[in-house]
């Protein structure tokens, strides 16, 4: 039987978000019904609500998500009814040149829900990244379930369902940080804070955030930053150097995501050092740089899509780490609240106040 719930909606390009009766559909053969415990609320939220993403209003808004398998199809064999579960938006396919290659964290055809949840009048939504889960419960494909200890805080893992996943990615999977290491971050949010948590957890000994924040320096510290740069007051590229025996750092991380930003993680890796775009530009964003500052530097320049992660080899292991204290994953959760503030979380989020709103259901 179809199901009746709340569910936090942006209707409109630039509207506040109102909550709305959702109706979810019985589940299809592969799809799974899941009571949300928890979801983050995320800048991938507020670009959706910004029209930032694409303009398939009215868009079911949250993703970072934990909670419970409630109802499954037919045919799912991955999870079973009363399964703890953090929902993932990278559900690989198997079958798409990126998989068979062996590289399934690029995969170019991910699963989703085969139905649609709707308003009560029968408008389809948009699921936030084919996930939807500022809601008491959702529709997913089973492939977006990942299983994770039972006793570990919803709240706290199912934050690797997008931001902290990225951060942490971008340092471990795409920029292969390693001991010993020298790594800089660029911009000091809940991503970069992860990607400094990667590098600490991979093993680097010098990790150096960059922010025009002092707050966020400071909480950029707390999770394992080395050494701290206010660029609003040095150079920033200078002082990474400097930090680094004047060579530049092994791994530097953007994970603003501007041109400007980029250039200085550029210039300030050392030479045949890695780049790591994590932080997502928009559409209007041109880079011009000389060409022969590209050729004579070597190294690699590398984007990180959901930090190349694996959710079902990644947030187990993850979670894992959290709960033996290897990992301060709760150190993200800046404060906890309900269904009808995700709204003020925005204007927190956008006011640089929090690491992370979570929503409690």
């Amino acid at each position: 039987m179809p199901q009746t719930v709340r569910g936090v909606v942006a209707k409109a390009k630039g509207e506040p978000v109102s909550i709305e009766s959702i109706v979810i559909p019985d589940p299809g053969p592969f799809d799974v019904v899941v009571k949300i415990s928890a979801c983050g609320v995320c800048h991938t939220d507020l670009h959706y609500r910004e029209g930032g993403i694409n303009d398939e209003f009215p868009f079911l808004l949250g993703h970072e998500a934990a909670g419970v398998v409630e109802t499954v199809g037919d045919a799912v064999t991955h999870v079973a009814i009363g399964d703890f579960v953090v929902l993932n938006w990278r559900a690989m396919c198997g079958e798409c040149r990126a998989c068979k290659k062996g590289k399934p964290w690029y995969c170019f055809d991910t699963h989703n829900a085969s139905k649609k949840m709707t308003l009560e009048d029968g408008t389809e939504l948009s699921p936030a990244l084919g996930i939807g889960a500022f809601a008491d419960k959702t529709l997913v494909h089973e492939g977006q379930c990942t299983k994770v200890n039972p006793e570990s805080d919803p709240a706290v893992v199912g934050l690797l369902g997008c931001g902290v996943m990225a951060g942490l990615g971008a340092a471990m999977n795409t920029g292969n940080v390693s001991r010993g290491d020298s790594v800089a971050v660029i911009g000091c949010g809940g991503v970069g804070d992860a990607a400094i948590a990667g590098a600490r957890l991979a093993g680097a000994t010098t990790i150096i955030a960059v922010d025009r924040d002092p707050g966020k320096l400071e909480w950029a510290k707390d999770i394992g930053a080395t050494h701290t740069v206010d660029a609003s007051k040095v150079d920033a590229v200078e002082a990474v150097q400097e930090l680094t025996d004047g060579f530049g750092a092994d791994v530097v991380i953007d994970a603003v995501g501007r041109p400007e930003t980029w250039k200085q993680a550029f210039y300030a890796r050392d030479l045949a050092g890695t780049v790591v775009l994590v932080g997502v530009p928009t559409p209007d964003m041109q880079l011009e740089m000389p060409l022969i500052d590209f050729f004579s530097r070597g190294g690699s320049l590398k984007s990180s899509w959901y930090g190349d992660c694996l959710p079902e080899r990644d947030f187990p292991m993850l979670v894992d780490l959290y709960e033996q204290g290897r990992l301060p994953l709760e150190k993200f959760v800046t404060e906890r609240i309900g269904i009808e503030d995700v709204e003020a979380a925005f204007s927190a989020m956008h006011k640089g106040t929090v690491l992370r709103s979570v929503v409690e259901l």
